[in-house]
């Protein structure tokens, strides 16, 4: 199986983003909606979490792991690496090597939680491959809650998306990477609010290409994971609302499992 973690229920956009792209590979998910959001705790914190999250999903059978949370991604990786033997994947880079592609370039914007954002590690990644490029970031605190409670077209939450838009919007930014896979379900809205010329980087449709990818040139790896279509979903605290929201980004009834 391949195995996701995110803070909560968005990085369910990560699961959908994979069942779309690869070959029926069997799923495990955890989202940890008791703990969300990670944005704001500390690194130590977020590490930990982190780990005890990756030996769950190893514990369930998973032979690679997905960081669906850009968070962890920008504080664990190498911890991870480092600790655990197997194919590691974090949100970032997929994202960051997608914006630096475009056609359109020089100006790129960064929306993601406090912890994302003042990791400032897409701005290091982008600036690593783009010297001469412009790179602004907004953190966006209020978006997690809001998707967590299924809030995707309340006038509360456009209000909120144009308000912390805005400072990118006059910078004129030519392409907005969402630094946060719950983002992905606010897309409509944040796409109208940036306008329709800024090109959206989905880092959840970036992760899963880059294990389409992976997958493609490691056949060994490819090799030990069923492909039966399976996804397990499993929750750290569970909501009726919760179950709702999933069902809403796969598209399809589905049962979370509480550990």
């Amino acid at each position: 199986m391949i195995g996701i973690f995110d803070s909560g229920i968005g990085g369910l956009t990560t699961v959908k983003a994979l069942m779309d792209t690869l070959d029926g590979h069997d799923l495990i998910y955890f989202g940890d909606t008791a703990r969300t959001p990670y944005g704001s705790k500390s690194r130590d914190t977020v590490a930990r979490y982190a780990i005890e999250n990756t030996e769950f999903l190893l514990g369930k059978g998973a032979k690679i792991i997905v960081m669906a949370c850009n968070t962890a991604s920008s504080v664990a990786t190498e911890i991870l690496k480092e600790k655990f033997h197997v194919p590691v994947f974090e949100v970032i880079t997929p994202a960051v090597e997608q914006a630096v592609s475009q056609k359109n370039r020089s100006r790129i914007g960064v929306i993601g939680t406090r912890g994302t954002i003042n990791s400032g590690i897409y701005e290091r990644l982008i600036k690593e491959k783009l010297p001469d490029s412009s790179v602004f970031s907004t953190p966006c605190p209020l978006l997690v809650p809001l998707v967590e409670e299924g809030w995707f077209d309340k006038p509360e939450t456009r209000m909120i998306v144009k308000k912390y838009l805005h400072p990118l919007k006059v910078r004129q930014v030519e392409s907005l990477i969402l630094g946060c896979t719950h983002y992905p379900l606010l897309k409509t809205i944040i796409q109208e609010k940036i306008g329709k010329r800024v090109k959206i980087i989905d880092s959840s449709v970036a992760v899963a290409e880059k294990i389409r990818e992976f997958f493609l040139s490691h056949p060994e790896t490819d090799g030990t994971i069923a492909k039966n279509g399976l996804a397990e979903l499993f929750v750290s605290d569970i909501t009726a609302q919760f179950e709702t929201t999933a069902s809403t980004i796969l598209k399809r009834k589905v049962s979370l499992t509480k550990v």
